[in-house]
């Protein structure tokens, strides 16, 4: 049976050049166009070790439909051809872990800003479509983290729910170079915008918020930098795997919202499949009903991880450190990040499925079948000398 659109109308096989294929995110999205439709990938990436069993052996059924291209869009003249000679072009490329916000703002602000610029300007001189991936940072910090604290305004949801439409962008000051990844987010998005509007770009611009699950990030050491620090939940299951205390910056109090991989790559398949409805658009993904502080991220993680590894939980399950010991010198942070859903619900008809704790218990499963093993070797290996 023919699959169709929202609307209606049969969905005709497309190419789409795929720039961060092999990636946490890009790779799900391959994994998922493979699988559920007929469109044919150029995924594009300087690694593919993510996406290996989509391309390995020839006798996989979507053979054919997926080809690698190991490029650096920074310096390859190669893109536009490939942009060129694609329906869609889907840019995931960045550098997004807060880490580097304000130890490598250089490299962050050019990532995320300077190396897109081509991106959009090869979709728009070739009339091709671009779905580009922003960031829930774009908004900054809250009106909300503002008021005072015990401000009766604190709890209308007008001062911290973020709506694509209305909410402003608030940063820290320039000194806050945490700060330089949603700048240069918001700049692109800015630019891609102005494109669409002054010179006919079609265009969606996706802001994720927090979207987990297996193959996301690194675990330091493992499948990373021994030194790195990945993001929140990565860095917390690389301390469960070592059975360390998880470390709470400044007491944890920042609340996030998490949404699983899969329920996010629904709604970017809509979004690839329904380009009357999403053209145009700037669509939050995220889930507001899986809202928790990182304090009680960690005590649920600490359970789910019990139970899906059979280990008893250490005695000191956390210890508190400050942005500063933790990040470095210029650290800042929001306070709440909560999606509005209203435009991607009234657009795709989309609303994300899957709780907290599953979405916890599937990431972390993952976790602890594919590196327990190897950690475990690894901290036995300094004892042996």
């Amino acid at each position: 049976m023919a699959r169709v659109d929202l609307d209606g109308n049969a969905i005709k096989p497309m190419t789409i050049c795929m720039i961060g294929a092999g990636g946490f995110i890009g790779s799900h999205l391959c994994e998922k166009l493979m699988s559920d439709t007929s469109h044919t990938v150029l995924a594009v990436d300087v690694y593919n070790d993510k996406i290996k069993h989509l391309l390995e052996p020839e006798s996989l059924p979507w053979s054919g439909r997926i080809q690698f291209h190991r490029l650096n869009i920074k310096n390859d003249s190669r893109l536009e051809g490939l942009i060129k000679c694609s329906d869609l072009t889907i840019n995931l490329a960045a550098i997004c872990t807060p880490a580097d916000y304000n130890t490598r703002p250089l490299d962050t602000i050019y990532s995320n800003f300077i190396d897109a610029l081509p991106v959009v300007k090869y979709c728009l001189e070739n009339n091709k479509r671009l779905i580009h991936f922003s960031t829930c940072e774009v908004y900054g910090k809250t009106i909300g983290s503002f008021l005072p604290k015990d401000s009766p305004l604190c709890q209308d949801p007008a001062y911290y729910i973020l709506k694509e439409d209305a909410s402003p962008c608030i940063f820290g000051s320039v000194e806050k170079q945490r700060w330089s990844y949603a700048c240069a987010k918001q700049l692109i998005e800015r630019l891609i915008y102005a494109e669409g509007a002054e010179n006919g770009l079609e265009f969606t611009i996706v802001r994720p918020f927090n979207w987990i699950g297996p193959r996301m990030d690194f675990i330091p050491g493992i499948d990373g930098p021994s030194e790195g620090v990945p993001r929140v939940l990565a860095c917390f299951s690389n301390n469960l795997l070592r059975r360390e205390p998880l470390k709470l910056v400044d007491g944890g109090e920042s609340q996030r919202t998490f949404i699983y991989i899969k329920d996010a790559i629904e709604a970017v398949l809509l979004m690839i499949e329904n380009p009357a409805r999403a053209s145009g658009h700037i669509f939050n993904v995220g889930n507001p009903n899986n809202e928790v502080t990182v304090r009680q991220l960690v005590e649920m993680m600490t359970k789910v991880y019990s139970k899906v590894s059979g280990e008893d939980a250490i005695q000191t399950p956390t210890v508190d450190v400050s942005s500063k010991e933790f990040y470095g010198e210029g650290y800042d942070d929001s306070d709440k990040r909560i999606p509005d859903m209203t435009i991607i619900n009234k657009q795709l008809g989309w609303n994300p499925k899957t709780s907290l704790w599953d979405l916890l218990e599937s990431t972390l499963t993952y976790q602890h079948r594919t590196y327990a093993e190897a950690i475990k070797q690894a901290i036995a290996k300094p004892s042996a000398n």
